[in-house]
């Protein structure tokens, strides 16, 4: 009874074992499934956002235009990069912790048969204890029975080594499956984040190299109607003056008077001349 005793507290082990990584696992699953929908969620707003920025750009002036659509192709090779991390989390991640659905059944179902091995041991056990009370002097009956139990022990025994091998073998593969994927989990959020940060890093650089007085000159431009570029200057005193109409009376009105002093000057030169011959006859 002993021996059945400790088999019973070996199985306890053993189920617990089973139950607790049925229980984390499956736990586990949920939780990078949805981890992986939510990236790919994630991809799907950048996808938005890079078409929001290709539509702004079109509408923008020169050199904002030519920024935001490199700005967006950035972007859009992150998202790129987002669905390969989708792609490669539900590969190697969900998939092999989905599998351990199956697996968990098969040894859950390992340890139900030993169970009824081990039930049927103890029934019988507990038949020939009740012989051997009740009929102490049939060996026959007896010897039955005790041929019953030993049979039955027999099979528990071996039930007992099948039922270790599949739970150390399961424990085995729990061990190794839990490093490897949660090594390929880390390496592919790794590789992504990389990539991602060398994009957005020239992105950065891109936003940062752009100018926006020259889209200032060239909205300034449009608004007054002046093509190209151009570079606003402000008046000074030397380049204010009289308006053109004045400047050209002025001049004008310089000439005339220049004019008539000449033809003054020309008749008084006359007046003296005929004086001076008048003067000549009455001598």
């Amino acid at each position: 009874m002993n021996v059945v005793l400790s088999r019973d507290g070996q199985v306890r082990a053993m189920e617990t074992t089973v139950v607790s990584a049925e229980k984390h696992f499956g736990q586990l699953c949920s939780l990078l499934a949805a981890h992986t929908r939510k990236t790919a969620r994630l991809r799907d707003a950048g996808d938005r956002l890079v078409k929001q920025l290709i539509a702004l750009a079109s509408s923008e002036t020169p050199e904002l235009r030519a920024t935001l659509q490199d700005v967006a192709e950035d972007l859009a090779k992150v998202q790129d990069y987002r669905q390969a991390q989708v792609e490669r989390l539900e590969a190697k991640v969900v998939e092999p912790l989905k599998l351990y659905g199956t697996q968990i059944k098969q040894t859950r179902a390992e340890i139900k048969k030993f169970k009824r091995v081990q039930s049927n041991e103890i029934k019988q056990l507990e038949r020939l204890e009740k012989l051997r009370q009740k009929s102490p002097s049939d060996r026959q009956v007896i010897s039955q029975a005790e041929n019953r139990v030993q049979r039955a022990s027999v099979d528990a025994s071996r039930t007992t080594r099948q039922l270790e091998d599949t739970v150390d073998a399961f424990q085995r593969r729990k061990l190794k499956d839990l490093q490897r994927v949660f090594l390929d989990f880390v390496t592919i959020e790794m590789v992504f984040h990389a990539k991602a940060v060398e994009v957005y890093s020239s992105a950065c650089r891109t936003l940062g190299s752009y100018d926006p007085e020259r889209d200032l000159q060239d909205f300034q431009a449009k608004m007054w109607g002046v093509p190209g570029h151009f570079e606003a200057r402000p008046l000074t005193d030397a380049t204010l003056g009289p308006p053109a109409s004045q400047s050209a009376q002025c001049t004008l009105g310089g000439q005339r008077e220049e004019e008539a002093g000449g033809d003054d000057s020309a008749e008084e030169t006359a007046l003296e001349e005929l004086q001076g011959q008048e003067q000549g006859r009455r001598h």
